[in-house]
């Protein structure tokens, strides 16, 4: 079991070596524990820096998230990360989960404010007795034990970001409250994530941010999910992806092909890794990592 945080994973992220994680989300039933755990046990071989999982609106996954990060601490050799949110908990409460997630060898914290229950551009009602930011947890995961902590960022500014600048003084922010390095929200344009990095950088913060990734295998349900949390699809790609014609397997082929290109564009241009979001799934990062020419080491 896992006795401490160990190395900064902003060291590790920063340590000149490419850097991939996955995101896995706690599973609804049975058999979706069973792919959840077929997908891990196969991207483990690729010896990702971290692995995190997700966090239910309002803690409805919570017993789940502590019970699968602490069963990656003890059963793999990865490194986990659980998500936390402020939605639905007081500080009391948040503080009694850190100490849960340290008691099953858990040291890595991903704060976030998190979407209320109604969705990401709902309006925002901080829980009587909890936070209303998530630089308020963080701050606590931060000063509360040994944790390491890492926050959410948006290369096209948050649903309610007041402008892009304002987004950026808000993850300054949380980087001076104890965040070591940042989490994108999906995109699909590099400019996008290169513009939040100089933003950051000329606000004299030089953590790392890493891209999040998810390829686009189905279009109609991204554009869903990107108008929820503010993610544009560009036109340019959707005219690729409606040029391969209805065919679902040729649909995802392309939107394969695509994330491979803004992963090797974002690499070339300096990121320091990539964050895919697997959806519980091997298949799909691994054709991207073929496409990189990524292999086990």
């Amino acid at each position: 079991m896992v006795t401490g945080p160990g190395r900064s994973l902003a060291d590790l992220i920063s340590s000149g070596e490419r850097s991939f994680s996955f995101e896995f989300f706690p599973p609804k039933d049975e058999a979706g524990e069973a792919q959840l755990w077929d997908a891990i046990r196969t991207l483990e071989p690729y010896r990702p820096t971290f692995v995190s999982v997700t966090y239910g609106a309002g803690g409805a996954s919570r017993d789940k998230t502590i019970g699968i990060t602490g069963r990656i601490a003890r059963e793999t050799a990865l490194l986990p990360m659980a998500h936390l949110t402020c939605v639905g908990h007081t500080r009391e409460e948040l503080e009694s989960i850190l100490d849960a997630y340290a008691a099953e060898g858990v040291y890595h914290v991903m704060a976030l404010r998190g979407d209320p229950p109604e969705g990401p551009r709902a309006e925002w009602a901080a829980t009587p007795g909890g936070f209303t930011h998530a630089v308020e947890l963080v701050d606590l995961a931060h000063r509360r034990g040994d944790f390491r902590v890492g926050v959410a960022a948006f290369p096209e500014g948050h649903p309610t970001a007041e402008s892009l600048d304002h987004d950026a003084d808000v993850l300054v922010a949380k980087a001076h409250a104890g965040a070591e390095f940042a989490v994108t929200q999906m995109f699909f344009r590099a400019t996008d994530y290169f513009a939040l990095v100089e933003r950051v950088r000329a606000r004299g913060v030089d953590m790392p941010i890493l891209p999040g990734i998810m390829p686009i295998l189905n279009l109609s349900a991204i554009r869903r999910q990107g108008e929820l949390i503010g993610t544009s699809v560009p036109e340019d790609i959707v005219e690729r992806i409606s040029a391969a014609g209805p065919d679902p397997a040729a649909v995802r082929a392309e939107g394969i092909a695509i994330a491979a290109e803004l992963c090797e564009e974002l690499l070339s241009g300096g990121a320091p890794g990539l964050h895919f979001y697997t959806l519980n799934r091997s298949k799909a990062t691994l054709e991207i990592f073929a496409r990189l020419n990524v292999a086990v080491p």
